[in-house]
């Protein structure tokens, strides 16, 4: 019998931990068919792996290619890196289900989260569905050139069931029970669980908080015992009201949440903080005995540099007095907003609490349209204060004004400390993600992290062995959502394997901007370097530093 596909020579790396060896792997029929030293039967083609790493595709856990998925059915730039899975559905924010009629506040609620622009979402979904299941299944017949696996975000549910009830308070018994029926429904059609979010910057439609942020304690738990009584599924909520702090009622609610649901909860966001230096260490200390039964909190490997367009700031939104540039987010209305000293003068107090902010010294001014303004490029915006005798505040919203709001800047934030984050990528309870695959697009690019955390912590830093590195991004979090058939180079599992040069791999540069998206609308991107092939269920999807338009993704039902 022929093999469809054969790989020879490679430095085989199997994804569960074990050491590397030497082996060919003979694929037929979209499944890995053996796995030996030497394989000698024909193939109708051979790639030879000489000098190359072969190993499980990535598969990222926390994306947002939820509308996406409507008009690249490659998720780049996700595709570049290795990734054959991912994970959509986060954060408790998505676009199913979602009666016709309220289609716009479902755009409003990614446009406000997930920074994904209007023009975009309204010239790029296809609407091809109603309900959860529907959606998987329109998703299907697209024929991806990725797995697709997801998560039913509880937003959309509860206004489906609520309407904009949904954004104003807790639902009714009834309410809780037809939301909690549909939500089964969803996992029954093959959602790996639910998601949902705490966070204050996770504001809606309208400026308004997001609908599943008024979600009761009797909610919670109506919807944590659906997965309970199926025996299936598992939770991401977006926890950490600051990022990287485990506050007691957050901690509570994890262990609530654990308890009614019985089933594996990933937490985010887990990022190292050099203004509270030991937020991290504290938060895992005080989340042990959750983590003991399933909690898994979740990082990125990447250090994190925010571009901030100030027509969406979203790195601003968890300041109460923001709110107000959300609300109308019509350029005149933002600048009248950033014009007000009384806006201006809250912030001012907003920032005097710990851990607020950082300070003026971390946010760059990237790039400003008004050739008058050039030549405050390149200088923090403490620097631009300094040269104009103003404070912080008032030199970052004047030099914004005075471009029209057309200016960018960047902040350097989390994950800059070698050391610090050496500690966290060793730590086994982390599960690694938060790419966020198809979200904020004008202002960062992490999707790229499966890339950068072979070629920088494993590479360079030696901080990681490529094998467990590997294991980290392929059947963890397989095993984490129950991905049972992926993960692991295994005879009879799903031939999804990436092919890469252990020399080469990186994440390549700085993002870089296309104007690709419907209606020629920008976005950031990172590049590859050394993915020499990837296969998406026997096909070769990434050849040679380009997509080959093989559409061999499915749909991954739980």
């Amino acid at each position: 019998m022929a093999l469809d596909l054969l790989i020879k020579n490679g430095l085989l790396i199997d994804g569960t931990g074990a050491p590397a060896k030497r082996a060919d792997v003979g694929i037929l029929n979209g499944r890995i068919l053996s796995i030996e030293e030497k394989i000698q039967a024909r193939a109708t083609r051979t790639i030879d792996a000489s000098d190359l790493v072969v190993a499980p595709g990535f598969i990222d856990p926390h994306t947002h290619y939820d509308a996406q998925i409507c008009w690249d059915g490659a998720l780049t730039p996700s595709s570049w890196h290795g990734v054959t899975s991912v994970v959509m559905g986060n954060c408790g924010v998505g676009i199913a289900p979602c009666r016709p009629e309220t289609r716009e506040i479902a755009m409003r609620d990614l446009v406000n989260v997930e920074a994904i622009p209007f023009e975009v979402l309204n010239q790029g979904i296809t609407w091809d569905w109603e309900t959860f299941p529907q959606f998987m299944d329109a998703a299907a017949a697209r024929k991806p050139s990725l797995n697709l696996a997801f998560l039913a975000p509880l937003t959309p549910f509860r206004h489906y069931v609520m309407g904009e009830a949904s954004m104003e308070r807790a639902a009714s018994v009834a309410e809780t029970s037809e939301i909690k029926k549909l939500l089964g429904e969803a996992v029954d059609a093959g959602a790996f669980g639910f998601s949902s979010t705490l966070l204050n910057q996770h504001m809606g439609y309208a400026g308004r908080p997001l609908a599943c942020r008024n979600a009761s304690r009797d909610e919670l738990k109506a919807y944590c015992n659906a997965l309970k009584e199926r025996g299936k599924g598992s939770i991401e909520i977006a926890m950490t009201k600051q990022i990287g702090v485990m506050e007691e009622a957050e901690l509570e609610l994890l262990d609530f949440m654990l308890t009614e649901s019985a089933r594996p909860i990933t937490f985010i966001a887990m990022f190292d903080r050099d203004d509270i230096s030991e937020a991290v260490r504290t938060s895992l200390r005080k989340a042990a005995p959750m983590i003991a039964r399933g909690a898994r909190p979740q990082t990125s490997p990447l250090p994190l540099t925010r571009e901030i367009n100030m027509r969406n700031p979203f790195s601003f939104a968890a300041f109460p007095s923001w709110k107000r540039v959300f609300e109308d987010k019509s350029k005149s209305a933002q600048a009248a907003v950033y014009k007000d000293a009384s806006f201006r003068n809250r912030f001012r107090e907003e920032l005097k609490r710990p851990a607020a902010f950082g300070n003026w010294a971390r946010i760059t001014v990237h790039e400003v349209k008004s050739p008058e303004l050039k030549k405050w490029e390149g200088q923090t915006v403490a620097e631009v204060a300094a040269a104009q005798g103003k404070d912080g505040v008032d030199a970052f919203l004047d030099l914004t004004l005075a471009d029209d709001l057309d200016n960018e800047f960047t902040m350097v934030s989390f994950n800059n400390r070698v050391d610090r984050m050496a500690e966290i990528l060793n730590n086994r309870d982390m599960l690694l993600g938060l790419g966020d695959g198809g979200a904020h697009l004008d202002m960062l690019c992490d999707s790229g992290y499966p890339s950068y955390m072979l070629g920088t912590w494993v590479r360079e830093k030696k901080v990681l062995t490529l094998e467990e590195a590997v294991r980290r991004m392929t059947s963890d979090p397989a095993d984490f959502f129950g991905i049972r058939d992926r993960g692991r180079l295994k005879p009879g599992l799903a031939a999804d394997i990436v092919v890469f040069s252990e020399k080469e791999i990186s994440s390549v540069g700085r993002p870089e901007r296309l104007y690709d998206l419907p209606g020629g609308g920008k976005r950031m991107v990172m590049r590859s370097k050394g993915i020499e092939y990837t296969v998406v269920n026997g096909a070769v999807t990434w050849e040679n530093g380009t997509l080959t338009g093989a559409t061999s993704g499915k749909v991954l039902r739980s």
